[in-house]
């Protein structure tokens, strides 16, 4: 019996992995290929030849060195804001006792209910007032803190022993201390895991920066790589791919640099 239920969970992993990977092994496969190639029928999974001309001609395409500066811009930006309001909050609530407390964790979680596409119209209305409409401070603002990001870390602070928090009081370190020397090095795999999905969410974004830019001189890569469409006799699936092979690629970077740490947030440790 564990032998059947071995098999089963084996072929369901298979299924499982099969349904994520196989679209992102098509967009490889279809960056290299010709487009005489990506319009066969049945699909070619293979390219008889790797076309890494292909990947030039998306790159010359438009001005991608402006959105991929642009991109890194407005990501590393939301981020470094995001941390500086994410951290000492994630403190507050979870080390502290103030009046309504629960209430004000309680509106931010809220928060995380509400669609963007609901509020972007007031925030849209704001920044034009602030004359922030088509400049990067526009789509950075409105990103400065993330709901999401204070209860995955207040729920790390709160698995920190009271004890090593007031030992170091007791040695007259000041909170903001505390919080860069203690907390911060001890959440650090919830950092890292917060920070990927931070930079992976706001380097995908299409819907604010296409709402909040008319330029070029503000549009970031997801703007530049849907532009690869809007071209005369159809889609050339395989320059289209290839753009967003660009697209993905500092995320995987990214992401197997980073992801021994993520691996470390999401299982309990504990702390000696």
């Amino acid at each position: 019996m564990p032998k059947v239920q071995k098999i089963v969970n084996g072929i369901g992993l298979a299924l499982v992995v099969s349904i994520f990977a196989l679209p992102f092994v098509w967009m490889i496969s279809t960056s290299f290929k010709t487009l005489a190639e990506t319009l066969v029928f049945p699909p070619q999974w293979y390219p008889k030849n790797l076309m890494w001309q292909n990947f030039v001609e998306a790159w010359n395409s438009g001005p991608f060195l402006k959105y991929f500066t642009n991109s890194v811009i407005v990501a590393v930006g939301i981020l470094i804001f995001q941390l500086a309001t994410v951290i000492p909050a994630a403190y507050a609530f979870a080390r502290y006792n103030f009046p309504l407390k629960n209430f004000f964790f309680a509106i931010t979680m809220v928060t995380l209910m509400i669609p963007a596409q609901l509020i972007f119209l007031p925030v849209f209305l704001n920044l034009s007032s602030w004359g922030l409409l088509d400049t990067l401070w526009g789509l950075i603002l409105p990103f400065a803190t993330s709901a999401f990001g204070i209860f995955m870390l207040r729920q790390t602070f709160m698995q920190i022993p009271e004890e090593i928090i007031e030992a170091a009081r007791l040695d007259n370190a000041s909170e903001l201390k505390i919080m860069r020397r203690i907390m911060v090095p001890m959440a650090k795999p919830t950092l890292v895991t917060f920070g990927l999905f931070s930079f992976i969410t706001h380097w995908n974004d299409y819907f604010w920066p296409l709402v909040m830019t008319t330029s070029e001189k503000s549009r970031t890569l997801p703007i530049g790589i849907a532009q690869l469409r809007q071209v005369e006799g159809g889609a050339t699936w395989n320059i289209l791919m290839a753009g967003n092979m660009i697209l993905v690629i500092p995320i995987l970077i990214i992401f197997f640099i980073a992801q021994r740490q993520i691996i470390r947030a999401f299982v309990y440790t504990g702390v000696k």
